[in-house]
């Protein structure tokens, strides 16, 4: 017997379910028997485990040397090195001690990531039952092959992607792969179409999934990565290779340019002193201390420093960030792709409304706890209600094999969540399950199937008689129902009453509400063998209407709408079907009347290209699989969107990797989604991530300024310098002096400016287009100016100096202004358009603390001989420190100045507008 291809979704261009079970097993070479053992064997060899595969594991080691991709890293690596070559060992231990305190951070938030694939294998089954040599036998999952047949029955987990043969009341529950919550009626007869959603392949089971009720047989179409789960497990892989944050994109670019500006300024000087008859060498010492003070050593400890403080406000906020670039990337979001089913709403199926003896009623509460009431016309229902809804009580609670059960405060569902949310509706509605189970004893059952689309269950009542409870589709319970329970109780059921029950069906559908209908029946006393369906379920008593769906969060309306006042789209991608994502989506603001749902077999219908003209107008997409929810993601990317993916189930984590910013849920979330994510939510909630947005955009907004006020002082420096060398004066500033600004008087002040407070208005305005340099056209212009006022008042102080003194001195007094004042600028640094009196000096603590450290650093290394020769500065008098820091508060009174006239400027232009 030939090996069977088990490595396809479909065979001969036809997929497994369109094709009849008959079809299936001659195609894969079994049959109703199984297989033979040796036949087994034989296919195991050939094919391999049943085991998804892992990726190779990321050492630590890997991590570490990660940390040293950037080019500004390597920038810093090669100032160092030149510093040592040059004979300037303190430069050199300073900058290569901050590249590596710099990897130590950064390897220290990012060691537990890289695990997705080793995740996925705790979802698969370690057993499962199957038929060989026509025995049905217990083996490894690891051991199946295509071609074996499936035993199923009720809290199986589907060991293998199957095709059923034959099913009996089979309900699944396959949210790992569809994200959707309530259980799947499954059958086996075969479906006509090939192009058919993956949530709607009723004839079909998945490996990972789980058996809710019923029974089954089913032949093994596919094995270990050719499962639907293994095909995501391969996304994952495929889609974690292509991700690089927009703030290591800047950086990369910002540091391209650093590279030929430290060039540029090397050529330069190097052509105007050989112009000036300057030796070479001397020429070429000073050319390159020159480059290596327009590297801003302290950025990247900043830039780190300020994502890692980022991750601890985060976690604060409930948020953890598994990756520290991830933490800016969330402010230059402007797309949130995010699921439906446990992210936007509860994620647990919840009773919304009833319909009894003429009368609707809606119930609060969400999910399964007992928290909620019914409430008739917006008020909680009063004593003449209480018998209609407890006749519709008994059955819901009478007809139901579920049970919920508290863990810690949570309410959960064992079996069905359908039948856990009738459970909670009849407790609200005043059922008692205790009393129910104790004086009416259940007799028997006839359980759910797809072709009577109803249950049933037998209780004997007070009065030693049978009653049949029953739940089913409405329009099906309708038709074997001819009588009618009202207030005044049960009379023959008129036309009317029928059309009143279709319009209260149609009316809850309208809304998005899953309908159950529910009647009852009383029996003459029989055998259980002469309750069967046919004997049992007509001319019932129809009782009542029970709408369900799964409910928004309460606080998702509000957070979709801080997103849309932050000019972030929100789109939603859910397995879910069209009207109800639709309806949801509706509700929450994410989607307007006119939008409607793209279902998934029609994005298969679409090119890429197609796709991705379409995307930006797009605000739902249904009916999807993981597959489907990258090709999204991609689409999207591609008009340059930053794109957010959130999501909870094993669906969503290919999508989640291959986002600019994934984002998983804490608690309801698979452990591979939580593995494959950027960032975890740790409450589940919708508004943690706008939260966390907004801390995103704060820490972008203080690692700008910082850089802007480092590249300042740079500029400042370099110009000085530069102009020195060209008006043929001796070196104002040393490398030592060079290193203490870049490191302690910069250095320290920009640390504590990457920590200031977020701006509150933060999330008014619009993100940042994703194409936006960090280094624009308006950064420049403030940076150069800046630079040109610090280097002004350093060379007026030079020079004056040089004419009345030593040259010592004079490179004492232009250091000691020039630290001066870049230590006032840091405090203008704090806000682009505020002025300095406008912002709480106590807001940021920190920068008060290091600056005063540093004004008295910087005195004392004028009147201590150790520090003074470290520095290699002379002693100066108290009276001209006080006369320089005079002359060092120059630049910022003028800067501040400059926001002021910019400020009623823009006032001005908005009366006129």
């Amino acid at each position: 017997m030939t090996p069977a291809p088990a490595i396809t979704e479909q065979s001969q261009g036809k997929a497994w379910h369109s094709q009849s079970a008959e079809e299936v097993l001659a195609q894969l070479a079994s049959t109703l028997e199984g297989l033979a053992s040796h036949e087994a064997a034989q296919r195991l060899a050939t094919n391999g485990l049943n085991e998804l595969k892992e990726g190779k594991p990321i050492s630590p080691l890997q991590i570490f040397l990660a940390q040293f991709k950037s080019l500004i890293i390597w920038i810093l690596i090669a100032a160092g090195i030149i510093s040592g070559l040059l004979g300037e060992g303190v430069d050199a231990i300073a900058i290569l001690a901050i590249v590596v305190l710099n990897a130590v951070i950064g390897f220290y938030q990012e060691f537990n990531a890289e695990k997705s694939i080793a995740a996925l294998k705790k979802m698969t089954a370690p057993q499962a039952k199957v038929r060989r040599d026509g025995q049905v036998i217990s083996i490894p999952a690891s051991g199946i092959v295509a071609g074996d047949i499936l035993a199923l029955e009720a809290g199986d987990l589907v060991a293998a992607d199957a095709r059923l043969l034959e099913a009996a009341s089979l309900r699944c529950i396959e949210s790992a792969l569809t994200g959707e919550s309530e259980a799947v009626t499954k059958q086996a007869a075969t479906l006509e179409q090939d192009d058919i959603a993956l949530g709607d392949r009723e004839n079909m089971v998945f490996m990972g999934t789980s058996v809710a009720a019923g029974t089954a047989q089913a032949v093994v179409v596919a094995t270990a990565m050719q499962t639907e789960l293994g095909r995501i497990a391969e996304l994952i892989e495929e889609a974690g290779a292509e991700k690089r944050t927009p703030l290591e994109r800047k950086l990369e670019s910002f540091g391209r340019v650093l590279v030929w500006a430290a060039l540029g300024i090397v050529a330069l000087l190097f052509g105007l002193g050989l112009f000036r008859g300057m030796k070479p060498f001397e020429l070429f010492m000073t050319s390159i201390s020159l480059a290596v003070a327009a590297v801003p050593e302290g950025l990247p400890a900043v830039v780190t420093v300020a994502l890692s403080l980022g991750v601890l406000r985060m976690a604060r906020r409930r948020a953890l960030v598994r990756k520290l670039a991830a933490v800016e990337t969330l402010g230059s979001t402007n797309v949130i792709c995010t699921d439906k089913t446990g992210t936007l709403t509860v994620g647990e199926m919840t009773v919304r409304a009833l319909y009894v003896a003429g009368q609707r009623y809606e119930v609060t509460g969400d999910g399964y706890g007992p928290a909620g009431e019914v409430r008739f016309e917006g008020k909680k229902t009063e004593a003449q209600h209480a018998p209609p809804l407890l006749e519709l009580a008994t059955i819901l609670l009478g007809c139901n094999n579920a049970h919920l059960v508290q863990e810690e405060a949570t309410w959960k569902t064992v079996g069905d969540p359908t039948e856990g949310a009738l459970l909670a509706a009849g407790a609200k509605a005043g059922g008692d399950r205790a009393r129910i189970e104790k004086e009416l004893p259940k007799q028997h059952e006839i359980p759910f199937d797809s072709d009577r689309k109803r249950s049933t269950v037998i209780r004997k009542m007070p009065n030693e008689k049978l009653r049949a409870f029953i739940n089913g589709a409405p329009d099906v319970l309708l038709e074997r129902c001819t009588q009618i329970y009202t207030r005044t109780g049960v009379r023959p059921m008129t036309d009317g009453d029928g059309q009143d029950i279709v319009a209260q069906n149609t009316a809850m559908a309208q809304q998005a509400l899953r309908v159950l209908g529910s009647a009852w029946r009383d029996l003459d006393n029989a055998s259980p063998a002469d309750l069967t369906a046919d004997a049992v379920e007509h001319d019932l008593v129809f009782v009542g209407l029970s709408g369900m769906y799964d409910p928004p969060r309460h606080e998702a309306k509000e957070a979709v709408a801080t997103c849309r006042a932050a000019g972030i789209r929100v789109v939603m991608i859910t397995g879910d079907h069209p009207r109800t994502a639709t309806a949801i989506a509706r509700e929450l603001g994410t989607a307007s009347d006119d939008d409607l749902a793209i279902a998934g077999v029609e994005l298969d219908k679409m090119s890429d290209d197609e796709l991705r003209k379409r995307a930006p107008t797009i605000a739902v997409y249904a009916r999807v699989t993981a597959a489907h929810k990258l090709r999204i993601i991609r689409a999207l990317k591609a008009n340059d969107a930053v794109v957010a993916m959130t999501g909870d189930g094993v669906n969503d984590a290919p999508a989640i990797k291959g986002a600019d910013i994934g984002i998983a849920m804490g608690k309801a979330g698979t452990e591979v989604t939580k593995q494959a994510a950027d960032m975890i939510i740790t409450d589940d909630n919708f508004a943690t991530i706008v939260a966390a947005v907004e801390e995103g955009r704060g820490i972008y907004g203080n690692i700008r300024k910082t850089l802007q006020y480092l590249l300042a002082g740079n500029t400042g420096e370099l110009l000085l310098m530069t102009v020195c060398v060209v008006v043929g004066l001796p070196t104002p500033l040393l490398p030592i002096h060079l290193l203490w600004i870049n490191l302690v008087t910069d250095g320290l002040p920009a640390l504590c400016l990457a920590t200031d407070p977020i701006d509150p208005d933060v999330m008014k305005r619009h993100p940042r287009h994703p194409s936006e340099r960090i280094t624009n056209r308006s950064f420049l212009r403030t940076m150069f100016f800046t630079g040109v006022l610090t280097a002004g008042v350093a060379f007026a102080v030079y020079y004056y100096a040089m004419k009345a003194g030593s040259a010592e001195t004079a490179r004492t007094y232009a250091f000691a202004v020039l630290v001066f004042a870049e230590l006032l600028r840091s405090f203008g640094a704090r806000s682009e358009t505020k002025p300095l009196w406008r912002i709480s000096l106590f807001t940021n603590v920190n920068l008060v603390i290091v600056v005063a450290m540093s004004f008295g650093l910087q005195v004392w290394s004028h009147h201590n001989e150790t520090l003074g020769r470290f520095l290699k500065t002379s002693p100066m008098p108290l009276t001209d420190g006080f006369l320089l820091l005079a002359v060092g508060a120059i630049p910022l009174f003028i800067l501040e100045m400059v926001k002021v006239v910019r400020h009623a400027r823009r006032q001005d232009e908005a009366l006129i507008t």
